[in-house]
């Protein structure tokens, strides 16, 4: 399997079961169009009123020669994992609060309480939380945990006592703790910053872009935008972090589909690790995706791509969905098994129940158990075991299925009622975000 693409004037050719990238020129390009389907003669006769005959066949020399060394039109490689026994956990989202203190229209977790009542984890139940993500890490050593909410800072002294608490396990267990933080900023002060780069390996800061953007979705409980209230604190607390990892994150929906420019607005206020990502949304909100919008959203992923390469002398940043390894990149297992939610990462609640990740929270569906009776629910667990490309039909001819995993299960879930069936808008839009992190890989 083949894909082949335009972008920027570049002319980009994949071969999706070995991996390979190539830049290629355009006659190249467009003989792959008949061949080898077709054979020698009928691509030239198709081809000779544009190009030269001898350059035609020196271009299927060169395909026949990458054909022959499997380079090209490569056999897929045998699948044989059993993802059902990998049963060892790595990543566990701990929701110590489910309250928030400012409201976004697109909200999953219903303003930060999850379908629920607001809640504040305890201290016993974070403890036990770190004990289960310990005994069920087997095999790992590299564990990771984020502080989340609702609006984590709001239980800030929890979040200090389980840190603690986990570095004093690490060493009765020979295990690595890697913590991170998700906040919408208000509560960042000088106090808590200290902390937060001092302890945290990552943060994930929450803003939507422009003050216009940002403020139409993220609000306070008395009305008011967030723009003005947190765009200092976040950054506060980036020049002070150093060179250590964070992540500005926002979300773009149908209210401003012309999202590269938040992107790019995030990165003159002097940010320059940035992600703007889709919403995911039921299809009826009205700040959903749709079909309609993706040729526009195409178009501004290009341009961002664009500007991304501009950019990288004079004011260089960072976009995640830019992010690719063409030369390693992830195991063919973790291709293969994507995202992980429900078997190496999961969601724990501030009562201890268990859910398959921070999506699904407050879904009765999907919950998998609580830290007192482990993880029972058979019949969802299951369901997580199959949502690898070994069991996803839909992506079994997709180009794009050893990058994206899959895609999302709560998009699928929330847009075809099954988290095995992938959400289409989403498919496409992270089919783009591939196309031009590999063509900004090329040029680089």
């Amino acid at each position: 399997m083949i894909h082949k693409y335009k972008l920027n004037d570049k002319f980009i050719l994949l071969d999706i079961n070995s991996g390979g990238v190539f830049k290629i020129d355009e006659i190249t390009y467009d003989i792959l169009d008949h061949y080898p389907e077709k054979d020698r003669n009928t691509v030239t006769k198709l081809l000779q009123s544009k190009y030269k005959v001898l350059d035609i066949g020196q271009s299927i020399d060169e395909i026949d020669t990458l054909i022959s060394s499997d380079e090209l039109f490569s056999e897929q490689e045998s699948i044989t994992y059993d993802f059902k026994n990998n049963t060892s956990i790595k990543a566990m989202c701990l929701h110590v609060s489910h309250d928030c203190n400012i409201r976004c229209k697109y909200c999953f977790a219903s303003q930060g309480n999850f379908q629920g009542e607001k809640l504040l984890m305890d201290e016993e139940t974070g403890k036990a939380a770190i004990d289960f993500l310990i005994y069920n890490s087997i095999g790992r050593r590299n564990l990771e945990i984020d502080f989340f909410g609702g609006e984590p800072l709001l239980n800030f002294a929890l979040i200090k006592k389980l840190v603690n608490y986990a570095r004093d396990k690490e060493v009765q267990h020979n295990k690595n703790f890697r913590f991170t933080i998700t906040t919408n900023a208000l509560l960042l002060n000088d106090e808590n910053i200290e902390y937060i780069n001092d302890n945290m390996d990552n943060v994930v800061l929450s803003i939507d872009g422009r003050k216009e953007t940002n403020d139409n979705m993220r609000y306070t409980i008395n009305n008011q935008g967030t723009y003005d209230i947190i765009i200092d604190n976040l950054k506060n607390l980036v020049n002070k972090r150093g060179d250590k990892d964070y992540y500005l994150r926002g979300t773009f929906t149908k209210f401003n589909l012309d999202f590269s420019n938040d992107v790019l607005h995030l990165a003159d206020c002097g940010f320059d690790k940035i992600s703007v990502e889709p919403v995911v949304a039921k299809p009826d909100m009205d700040y959903a995706l749709c079909k309609e919008d993706l040729p526009k959203l195409f178009d501004e992923y290009e341009k961002l791509s664009i500007q991304y390469l501009k950019r990288k002398k004079d004011n260089p940043f960072n976009f995640f969905h830019f992010n690719i390894d063409l030369d390693h990149g992830p195991c063919l297992y973790k291709r293969v098994s994507g995202c992980g939610a429900g078997n190496d990462y999961i969601a724990i609640t501030p009562l201890g129940d268990i859910y398959p990740c921070h999506q699904f929270v407050g879904d009765e569906k999907f919950k998998l158990g609580s830290l007192e009776t482990g993880i029972i629910n058979k019949d969802i667990k299951d369901q997580f075991y199959k949502a690898n490309l070994v069991e996803k039909t839909k992506c079994t001819d997709c180009w794009a299925k050893y990058y994206c995993g899959g895609g999302c299960l709560a998009n699928a879930y929330n847009t075809n009622l099954d988290i095995l069936s992938p959400d289409e808008v989403g498919c496409e839009l992270e089919k783009k975000r591939l196309e031009c992190a590999i063509m900004i890989q090329t040029e680089q």
